[in-house]
């Protein structure tokens, strides 16, 4: 069954609310189709994201029908009454009292069609064996109004549904009788699911084919080559979060690795597209993130017009990728709306502060309270949202200052409820490195505006004010796991240090719960392997995850410099973006450890790579010698501590220092790291300290539990980090 498949209820997308008063005729045919279509196995989309120019304007299909036995349906509606007819002309049609004056409805539906087609030809399993129809639907006229105006007596008359055709017995028959415009064969289960995943555009994340050195016949590299030729199926809440455009405020909450930047990504370049008009800014934390984010808005945006449009960060003024600060020749977000207000930006250096987060948050704050904010954009997208919440003693009255600050400067969506704006916001449970909160909405935008998320779950079409996404994509789901236990400390023998403590805040991340969060009672918490799509367990055969202890640090680096070489020389690894390593403790500790590896790596032969640094072996990177955007460099190792490394990833991730977590094993921050840190994995992770400490043994014990860990509940927890609001 394909990944999400269960979530039959979601199988038809409304990616944006429909007007009620210009576009009643499109509404009515799809309730229609989502009437007939329910106990089919397909997807639906209303305003389905694929845009094909004609003449000055851009048109995505008003309706996209993904059926198992009818393949690709694609159907274009018009609202017009019978005397707004003028005359079918061929394919051309005259109107009058209506928007267009005439108009080639099935050429549009066609094209539309074969651009689908072209990306299905792309994959060799399903080349030239996808039915295809297109249609006209006409909800206002009946087919005997059409045939008194003899309109259907005209050569070429397309084929189209009628008013009386919208019953649900009655629309599947029409279209099932409708010819096809290509015909293609019957598919198999296997090519269903492709072409499920081609409709929703996952082969532009598909890597480029790897060119495999080694002649061995399973190495890492070739086992990734088998992995990068499956794509992911379907997840129709995926299809959802990505193709979607709420109409107010929007918040995703997800596991590591569960796909949020892609979606944001996505997302961003749909709005763009849909609105062209608008200012929209894409915004992010941490600043090596940019090329990955440049990079995933430019693909969806080729993805949804065919390749026709392209995204240029120097030219394109109305999407704005853009880092929550800012720096001296890079715009962010606080410093676009300082330049917006007439208002100098102050720089890091101005804020006693010395976490940038909290640094952000005081100007943020000192902003609001200095001026009266003007509205710049029409949205914002907000990607790792955990990291701009700041403690209280920054708050702006009883709001979060960066969050406010983004809500001030956006305008209202509706004029009708000018409180409501298109704030869009994604956060990783438990990886902020510098706050150990999760915000409800209250806390973020006020007890005035704290209603806007939580009145109601959804918006109309369907649309979901709150998402919480389970399934994890990149991170194998031993990795996974290990990660939330040894992070959370489930298996410590004092007792659980932090977490989740609600029964359905686990399972809305994954996990299956048996028992209650009764102090002394015994919890067992199971993650199912749906909820663990990738496969690179099973491909491998052996662990994904191995934990080593040292004598000492020169034996651990000594073996991960062995291992390294190995990586490299047997199993074709490239040093840059397939491996990464990760120091831990605290910033002292990790500062040291970050240049004592990086020095013995590079005098065993191996180019490493700090981040911000302007080349390669450069040990200690210092302004203004260094570039803050860079993480990766062709060649070297990249070797970092863990705030550089958060949200980027490798196939091969080893996490060096483990005894300057385990020397303070209570404290939460630094088990955060080790979060953090494994959850950078694609493929494989390997973990490693010197000494011996109580914590490795539970590390060990976490190991063995792969997927189900049970342990008794002991109070009172440091923090829990659970939902607090019921949207």
């Amino acid at each position: 069954m394909p990944v999400g498949m269960e979530d039959q209820g979601r199988k038809f997308i409304t990616t944006e609310p429909l007007d009620k008063s210009t576009e009643s005729g499109e509404q009515i045919v799809w309730d229609a189709v989502r009437s007939a279509f329910a106990d089919r196995a397909c997807i639906g989309y209303s305003r389905y994201p694929l845009f094909s120019k004609f003449g000055e304007i851009r048109k995505e299909p008003d309706i996209l029908i993904v059926d198992r036995e009818l393949s690709l349906v694609i159907i274009e509606v018009k609202s017009v009454k019978i005397d707004q007819i003028v005359a079918v002309n061929g394919q051309e049609w005259e109107f009058q009292n209506f928007s267009t004056a005439e108009t080639n409805p099935y050429q549009q539906a066609e094209n539309q069609l074969y651009t689908l087609l072209g990306y299905c030809d792309r994959e060799p399993a399903i080349r030239r064996k996808v039915d295809a129809r297109a249609m006209i639907a006409l909800p206002l006229i009946t087919e005997g109004e059409w045939q008194q105006k003899e309109f259907d007596k005209l050569p070429n008359c397309p084929p189209i549904i009628f008013k009386d055709h919208l019953g649900k017995l009655a629309l599947t028959e029409r279209i099932k009788r409708a010819p096809v415009v290509v015909e293609g064969e019957e598919i198999d289960d296997e090519q269903w699911e492709l072409l499920l995943s081609v409709i929703s555009g996952g082969p532009i994340l598909r890597k480029a084919p790897r060119v495999l050195q080694s002649t061995n016949s399973k190495t890492r590299s070739s086992t990734i080559a088998t992995l990068q030729e499956r794509l992911y199926e379907l997840d129709f809440q995926q299809e959802h979060i990505g193709k979607e455009i709420p109409p107010g405020f929007q918040r995703m909450r997800g596991i590591a690795g569960s796909g949020k930047t892609v979606l944001l990504c996505q997302k961003a370049a749909h709005i763009h597209l849909k609105h062209p008009d608008w200012d929209i800014a894409l915004v992010f934390f941490t600043r090596t993130l940019y090329d990955l984010m440049i990079g995933l808005v430019d693909r969806w945006l080729r993805r949804f017009t065919n390749g026709d449009v392209q995204y240029d960060p120097k030219t394109n003024r109305k999407l704005r990728i853009l880092h929550a600060w800012g720096g001296k020749n890079q715009p962010g977000l606080y410093s676009t709306i300082c330049e917006f207000n007439g208002v100098r930006s102050r720089s890091a250096g101005e804020t006693p502060e010395r976490q940038p987060n909290r640094g952000l948050a005081e100007l943020c704050k000192r902003l609001s309270e200095e001026i009266k904010i003007e509205p710049v954009f029409d949205a914002i997208l907000i990607d790792e949202g955990q990291d701009l919440v700041s403690d209280d003693d920054l708050k702006f009255q009883d709001k979060q200052a960066i969050y406010w600050l983004a809500y001030q400067a956006l305008k209202p969506a509706d004029p009708e409820k000018l409180e409501q704006r298109r704030l869009i916001w994604a956060y990783d449970e438990a990886q902020s490195l510098d706050n150990l909160k999760v915000p409800t909405t209250k806390e973020l935008f006020g007890e005035s505006l704290s209603n806007l998320l939580s009145k109601g779950t959804q918006y109309s079409g369907g649309i979901k004010k709150s998402e919480v996404m389970r399934r994890c994509y990149r991170t194998p789901g031993t990795i996974l796991t290990a990660a939330h236990a040894i992070g959370m400390g489930l298996l410590r023998p004092e007792g659980m240090l932090t977490g989740i403590t609600r029964a359905d805040d686990w399972k809305a991340i994954g996990y299956e719960v048996t028992g209650k969060f009764i102090a002394g009672q015994k919890i067992t918490l199971h993650r199912p392997p749906q909820n663990s799509p990738n496969p690179i367990e099973q491909l491998w055969g052996k662990p994904v995850l191995e934990f080593e202890t040292y004598g000492s640090r020169q034996e651990e680096m000594t073996a991960l410099a062995d291992k390294i070489l190995y990586n490299i020389a047997h199993d074709d690894l490239k040093p840059s973006r397939d491996i990464l390593v990760i120091v831990l403790g605290s910033v002292s500790d990790a500062i040291e450890l970050e240049s004592q590896v990086a020095s013995f790596l590079s005098d065993q032969g191996i180019d490493i790579y700090i981040p911000t640094a302007l080349g390669l072996n450069e040990l200690n990177p210092k302004w203004p010698n260094h570039n803050p955007d860079l993480f990766w460099m062709d060649g070297g190792v990249t070797v970092s501590r863990v705030t550089r490394a958060k949200g980027n990833e490798a196939d091969m991730i080893y996490v060096v220092g483990f005894d300057n977590i385990a020397r303070n094993e209570a404290d939460v921050s630094l088990r955060n790291q080790l979060f953090v840190a494994l959850t950078r994995a694609r493929g494989w992770a390997n973990l490693s300290g010197v000494g011996d400490y109580p914590m490795y043994e539970e590390m060990r014990r976490v190991i063995e539990s792969k997927d189900t860990f049970t342990f008794t509940y002991k109070r009172p927890l440091k923090r829990d980090i659970g939902e607090a609001e019921e949207v």
